[in-house]
């Protein structure tokens, strides 16, 4: 019986979970990855988090269908034997079909031409205010703007790093590399490597980078117990230190926001000079080198330190509106310790994500990213179209009862002070019970 099918359970699938030995099954059919990982475009952290388990949604939501037919090499010849498909994923998988069809995933809208020329003309008013005006506050000003145009600029490189928005691959990572590494400063391998990762572990306290931020930020009272970042493959220490700061952070928040872009230059730098391995490393480099040439000159022209100094203040603090904005989306939200688990996708984004509900008029202040919840079942979806397809998980979530948590941009800073200040006294406590028991 040649063609009778070879058949192995869940149980058995989930102890091919290491790095030497990664399956993975999509549909049913078991795939061994173990090779493939360290070509996988997407990096990784996503293969790694998702092994030894049954991912097929994780699967369709980073993956168009021309790219089914290439996992048909690493098939390992065996289909799950308890493979189930739960109502939720019928729905979802049944939703991105229709999506597909009706080519929602390729009408980008002119998001793209709009995008670019908001930044041109937001760089180019910064550049004017700069080296044509001798006014203290039209220097503000131009710093202002050129701050704004990093946070436009940033979400060109979000569309670029989830699909294509170029004509083709070479050309989307050209755009890859001017709108992050050459004009923002910020390496586009670094955020796909933690972008990625937060996408498949959502809000899971251990596995998602996005809420690793001590000493800084504790979102949960879980991250006092001294857990172990399977990202960073390191103790998040709470310490004394992290005790004191996570105590005030309901107060620091949005200053630290403001010069939030500084760690994000740091973590560029430690990443591309690591012994890890870096998709298009010297590139990456050459673009970092890029902006650090241009942007220092460019400050350079100003008449004095005083001003060079409040430019670059002002120009960060403009972006830390971006910073909040992804916080707010997050960080009052479900969170849990763990692995993300292939087989509930569809509730874990839901639980892990929290939408900012504006007016459509103002879709280009969040970049159409305050649609988080669609964005992280959809991340392939171009911007405009998340409001369109917005009622439709909506419903999605109605009929399944679970949560569609969406909040106005007000409400949701209110909820992420909440969340801040409730860890925050726990943390106080913490600190005083260790104040006096050690002096």
């Amino acid at each position: 019986m040649a063609d009778e099918k070879k058949y192995i359970t869940l149980l058995e699938l989930s102890k091919h979970n290491e790095p030497g030995d990664l399956w993975i099954s999509i549909q049913g059919k078991v795939y061994n990855v173990t090779d493939w990982v360290k070509e996988h475009p997407g990096g990784d952290i996503p293969l790694l988090n998702l092994a030894g388990q049954e991912a097929t949604d994780a699967f369709i939501a980073f993956h168009p269908p021309t790219v089914w037919h290439r996992l048909d090499k690493f098939f390992t010849g065996y289909h799950l034997k308890d493979y189930e498909v739960t109502e939720i994923s019928k729905d979802y998988r049944r939703l991105a079909s229709e999506f597909s069809k009706a080519g929602l995933f390729e009408k980008k809208g002119h998001v793209v031409i709009q995008s670019l020329s908001f930044v041109c003309i937001l760089f180019m008013l910064s550049i004017r205010g700069v080296l044509f005006h001798d006014g203290f506050w039209m220097h503000m000003l131009s710093g202002a703007m050129l701050g704004f145009a990093w946070v436009q600029v940033s979400y060109l490189g979000h569309d670029s790093g989830h699909y294509n928005m170029m004509t083709n691959r070479r050309f989307n990572k050209v755009a890859q590399i001017l709108s992050g590494n050459c004009l923002t400063g910020i390496s586009m391998a670094w955020w796909k490597w933690t972008h990625n990762a937060h996408h498949i572990a959502v809000n899971s306290l251990d596995y998602d980078p996005d809420l690793q931020h001590l000493p800084v930020f504790a979102v949960s009272t879980s991250i006092f117990h001294n857990i172990t970042s399977k990202f960073y493959d390191r103790e998040l220490t709470f310490d004394p230190i992290s005790m004191f700061m996570v105590s005030y952070q309901h107060i620091t928040f949005y200053p630290v926001m403001c010069v939030g872009r500084i760690n994000l230059f740091i973590q560029t730098f430690l990443l591309l000079f690591s012994n890890r391995k870096v998709p298009d490393r010297a590139l990456n480099i050459l673009g970092i080198l890029v902006f650090w040439t241009w942007f220092p000159l460019f400050v350079s022209y100003l008449p004095n330190w005083t001003e060079r100094f409040l430019f670059v203040l002002i120009s960060f603090t403009v972006t830390a509106i971006q910073h909040i904005q992804f916080c707010l989306n997050h960080f009052s939200a479900d969170t849990y310790v763990g692995p993300p688990r292939g087989n509930d996708w569809f509730e874990k984004q839901m639980s892990g994500t929290i939408d900012i509900s504006c007016s459509t008029w103002m879709d280009w202040f969040h970049g159409g990213l305050q649609f988080q919840l669609e964005h992280h079942l959809f991340p392939r979806l171009p911007r405009c179209q998340l409001r369109k397809i917005s009622p439709l998980v909506r419903d999605l979530c109605k009929k399944h009862n679970l949560p569609y948590n969406s909040l106005s941009f007000y409400d949701a800073n209110c909820q992420t002070i909440r969340t801040l200040k409730k860890a925050a006294m726990e943390a106080r406590s913490l600190l005083w019970e260790a104040v006096n028991t050690h002096g």
